[in-house]
């Protein structure tokens, strides 16, 4: 059957690897207010212990999606799995801050190569009119983490504690290492299960084009708008993944499992955006075959459409209808996601794990500086809505820079090696 084709189960198990790590980097936001009661941290210590994921998170994209391309996506996941498992499980017996930020730093090797190598992965495995619509349903399964990790985590921390509860993800993330290194393998051509017709809409292998040398300085100024770009979409994102259970908790005073509930609801807006905005971006390539309208035109339209769902939170203070404007800002926002994904592997297919790594270190590089910006905010003032507020300039910063990704244009790669020295020569 077409459902059950390689193809289609090897998307299902990437889906899968991105719940399951959004899971284990989110459960942090919603035992926050009860584990930093336990642990007797401020909220600038517990931002700094968020912020904490990021900073390897950042710099793994970069060289997490060079072993990626090198290494392969097989072998780079089974390493970088067990990683994030196990810092999840150690989450479980901190004893107070120094070790909270230990094992967040951990988390943040772990999943820092994931994304650029399944991108890497679906690069061998798609074709070209499939990427976005495989990024936004990857993406999508992401915020269906964010959804279902506020009630899961609160429903695990009432049979368990919260420290059952991180234990209890960690072993699940361990199961799911255990599926990728039985099914996946880097070239689909050698792959027992891939049929004659998925073969024939499969792209030129790139496994051995993986092993030449990256021209590191040329492709960093090449995916330098797109980074930027993904900075403003992660600013805006951390901020929601950081801290919507704690604003709910602590601006409305709700207890753990209403305040989960309302995060969860508005996370779920974001699993109709990512889809969507997959959708909606492969549809305009193919009827227009312009990246500019297919890829940019979504961005720009997913930053904007955030931008004035979340103006209402300057002036209104009711919880129904600030939910709902939050979840329209989360939903624009998400459309975003599929759409920038895609760019890498539309500018440099040959280097799309390098390419996606040097995008996605601009999300990083706002996990780092927003928890702890955030955490400042509302030590200094006690408003928990302060910060929503401050990020409403990012949204239009990201659509101005967006316009200079220029996806329909190719990288350049014999060019771009001629011209400049290359680092991580091949043997």
């Amino acid at each position: 059957m077409r459902l059950f084709r390689a193809s289609n189960i090897v998307l299902l198990i990437i889906c899968l690897m991105y719940l399951v790590t959004y899971i284990d980097r989110v459960n942090i936001s919603t035992a926050a207010p009860i584990l930093q009661k336990d642990l007797k941290i401020d909220a600038t210590t517990l931002g700094l212990a968020l912020s904490a994921f990021a900073y390897p998170y950042a710099f793994f994209q970069i060289a997490g999606g060079w072993l990626g391309d090198r290494l392969g996506p097989r072998w780079t996941l089974i390493i970088c799995g067990t990683i994030w498992s196990a810092a999840t499980v150690m989450i479980g017996f901190v004893e107070g801050a120094m070790s909270l930020i230990a094992a967040r730093i951990l988390l943040g090797i772990g999943e820092g190569a994931a994304f650029p190598t399944a991108t890497r992965a679906l690069a061998n495995w798609l074709p070209a009119d499939q990427r976005g619509f495989a990024q936004g349903i990857t993406h999508s399964f992401a915020r269906f983490g964010n959804a279902v990790t506020p009630p899961l985590i609160a429903a695990l921390m009432a049979w368990y504690s919260w420290r059952g509860a991180f234990i209890i993800v960690g072993a699940i993330s361990f199961l799911w290492v255990i599926l990728w290194a039985f099914y996946f393998r880097d070239d689909p051509r050698q792959h027992r299960g891939v049929t004659p017709e998925e073969l024939d809409r499969l792209p030129p292998a790139q496994v051995a084009k993986a092993r030449k040398d990256v021209p590191w300085g040329p492709l960093l100024w090449r995916i330098l708008p797109v980074t930027l770009t993904d900075f403003c979409y992660g600013w805006i994102l951390w901020l929601y993944l950081n801290w919507l259970p704690s604003f709910f908790f602590h601006e409305y005073h709700l207890d753990i499992k209403k305040s989960a509930i309302f995060a969860s609801g508005v996370f779920f807006a974001g699993v109709i955006g990512d889809t969507l905005g997959g959708v909606l971006s492969d549809w305009l390539l193919r009827r227009t075959g312009k990246g500019s309208i297919a890829r940019t035109g979504v961005i720009v339209l997913g930053f904007l459409g955030s931008f004035f769902c979340m103006l209402p939170v300057l002036y209104i203070k009711d919880l129904e209808t600030i939910a709902l404007c939050l979840a329209g800002a989360f939903f624009f926002a998400e459309l975003i996601v599929a759409p920038i994904w895609a760019v890498p592997m539309d500018i440099a297919p040959e280097y799309s794990g390098t390419a996606s790594g040097f995008m996605n270190f601009g999300f990083g590089l706002a996990g780092m500086i927003s928890p702890i910006v955030f955490g400042m905010i509302i030590d200094a003032t006690g408003r928990w809505d302060y910060p929503f507020i401050a990020s409403l300039g990012f949204l239009l910063l990201g659509a101005f820079l967006a316009l200079f990704m220029r996806p329909d244009t190719k990288f350049e790669v014999r060019e771009a090696t001629a011209a400049a020295p290359v680092l991580f020569p091949a043997n």
